[in-house]
């Protein structure tokens, strides 16, 4: 006996809409939570830039070539590179302190 799944998409999310609405949330409660959510990506994307600058004045202070700092933290080059330019979408927060620390800057975390 032959069984077929279809993957049929029952609704797709407009770009831009808000993911809250859409799930159902009343209008005042999705607004409240998308601002949220902004503010949050905000903070993280910020935080990511701040290592990275870090990352690449470590660099630039010791005058390296992008493929020796890859070495030294046992990633590609291309990588660095990606790090250099603040690519923040392909690193994640945890990634990035720990490339720090290999470069013997280790990260102190102030909550205030």
């Amino acid at each position: 006996m032959k069984t077929t799944t279809e993957n049929l998409i029952g609704h797709v999310t407009p770009a831009g809409a808000n993911i809250f609405a859409e799930l159902g949330f009343a209008p005042e409660t999705a607004n409240a939570l998308a601002q949220d959510a902004e503010r949050e990506v905000i903070q993280l994307l910020s935080i990511k830039r701040q290592l990275m600058q870090e990352i690449a004045g470590w660099i630039a202070e010791n005058h390296l070539k992008q493929a020796e700092v890859a070495a030294r933290l046992n990633i590609s080059r291309p990588r660095v590179s990606d790090v250099v330019n603040q690519k923040t979408s392909k690193f994640t927060i945890d990634a990035l302190v720990t490339m720090l620390s290999k470069l013997g800057k280790p990260v102190t975390i102030t909550v205030g």
